[in-house]
């Protein structure tokens, strides 16, 4: 006849706290960084897209006026 299998002793949940405490702490770090890195990364898409609006603006200025000479 077979035997059973041998069975795994987990630990309690008591005892996973501390390895779950220190997962939350690095998770927690791991969101502080990402967000200081999406700050950074916002502020420089806020510059360069009020440039790129910059230059569209200029260059429909441009149109508007050669197609006022144009027609003049």
């Amino acid at each position: 006849m077979t035997t059973l299998r041998r069975r795994l002793v987990r630990p309690a949940l008591a005892a996973a706290r501390p390895a779950n405490s220190r997962q939350l702490t690095k998770a927690r770090s791991a969101l502080d960084h990402e967000r200081t890195s999406l700050a950074r990364w916002m502020s420089r898409l806020k510059r360069a897209f009020n440039a790129v609006q910059k230059q569209q603006q200029r260059i429909a200025r441009l149109e508007r006026r050669i197609r006022q000479l144009e027609n003049s």
